[in-house]
């Protein structure tokens, strides 16, 4: 069974820093593309970031500079680091993975497209 829990969720004034895990249980990622996508109530899902099995990343542009996706293999856990966090990135994160998606630009154009899914943390930053 596949479980992705996400932390490091919260608050922070604009120009704050977080960084978000996401714990990958019940399998491991080779040949997946894993990736962060966030939604606000009453709105679509945003692709942020996303990683592929040959570990090429894809960012949104609004986010391009300011965040960086990575995975550490050893511990089973895919991260997103949040630099220069701005109101507008206020939303609900989830990390998110599909063996289909083959490329990392496949993964960030494909936020409904991932088979599993964690419940997201959420970031909240104030201006």
């Amino acid at each position: 069974h596949v479980q992705l829990v996400e932390s490091g969720g919260g608050s922070v004034q604009g120009g704050g820093s977080l960084r978000l895990s996401c714990a990958l249980n019940g399998y491991t990622y080779v040949g997946y593309s894993m990736g962060w996508f966030r939604q606000v109530p009453g709105k679509d899902r945003e692709g942020v970031a996303a990683i592929d099995s040959a570990d090429r990343t894809a960012y949104a542009d609004s986010v391009k500079g300011r965040f960086t996706i990575s995975k550490d293999s050893a511990k089973n856990t895919l991260y997103l680091q949040m630099n220069g966090l701005k109101p507008e990135d206020t939303a609900m994160y989830h990390c998110a993975a599909d063996h289909t998606l083959r490329t990392a630009i496949q993964a960030l154009n494909g936020p409904y497209a991932y088979s599993y899914s964690g419940h997201g943390t959420q970031v909240t930053v104030s201006s």
